[in-house]
């Protein structure tokens, strides 16, 4: 079994779940905040590999939903100054295990810690966020900033 550090949104239903995922396959999750993370351009480069700049972005974060950022459009250094600047955009959760690295739940990396010990794999209900179009938001970024 690996130990998989795993960078989350706290408070994250979705994020919630894919940790379960990875404990119930037998591995050690190490829990992070990727809000509060000290990030650099090129440690957070190394997770998204040759993702298009796109895919780099978590689809469900509020500025991608009201079209503020349109993750298309942005350039590799761009994203990785806004990620910085705010990190609530980036794709999650961000895993390390085994000297790799990816972003998101449904990676190579991902599949063969889920296979390699339970024969699962990921499914879509592990990726997308878990919260209903019209339910509740989760919880502010600022206010689980204060909470640390």
């Amino acid at each position: 079994m690996a130990t998989v550090v795993f960078y989350e949104k706290p408070g994250c239903g979705t994020n919630a779940r894919q940790k379960r995922t990875l404990e119930a396959a037998g591995h050690t999750v190490i829990v992070k905040n990727l809000l509060t993370e000290p990030w650099t351009a090129a440690r957070l480069r190394g997770f998204f590999g040759d993702a298009p700049v796109s895919a780099w972005f978590n689809p469900a974060a509020p500025r991608m939903k009201s079209g503020e950022i349109d993750p298309a459009a942005v350039t590799a250094s761009d994203a990785l100054a806004l990620m910085l600047s705010d990190p609530l955009p980036i794709r999650r959760p961000l895993i390390e295990a085994a000297d790799q690295r990816c972003a998101g739940f449904e990676s190579k990396l991902i599949a063969s810690l889920l296979s390699s010990s339970s024969g699962a794999q990921p499914g879509p209900d592990l990726q997308g966020c878990s919260r209903p179009a019209d339910s509740a938001p989760c919880p502010a970024p600022d206010d689980m900033r204060a909470r640390q």
